[in-house]
């Protein structure tokens, strides 16, 4: 089964940043539009950036000016940069794809997740 992979979660102090990474060359459908979520505990899944394929960017209003979505094509990935973390950005992130083939069926596909910890 064709699933993203998320690497660069960790554990990071308040005031620092992490890169999140997601791989996704295993897609071979065309890309619409490449988001990441986070799940804290005890918490639902939320939205927290997209781009499309068009390259427009869309950011929780929790994370503005701090996190930034880009795509690298030529690596295939889709990156989070975080900046000016904070302990309530600690959960686990997730990526998710979704692409659609000429027949117009499309898919969605999740990543695995990757944890992100903010604490002194």
């Amino acid at each position: 089964q064709v699933q993203p992979v998320e690497s660069g979660g960790g554990l990071v102090q308040p005031g620092g940043s992490l890169r999140l990474s997601c791989a996704h060359s295993e897609i071979i459908f065309s890309i619409n539009a490449m988001y990441w979520y986070r799940q804290a505990p005890g918490k639902q899944r939320e939205l927290v950036a997209t781009i499309t394929s068009g390259g427009s960017t869309n950011y929780a209003d929790s994370v503005k000016g701090r996190f930034t979505i880009a795509r690298d094509n030529a690596k295939n990935t889709v990156n989070l940069q975080m900046d000016s973390l904070t302990p309530e950005d600690t959960a686990v992130y997730y990526c998710k794809i979704y692409a659609c083939g000429r027949d117009r069926t499309c898919y969605t596909y999740w990543g695995q997740g990757t944890q992100v910890t903010v604490t002194s």
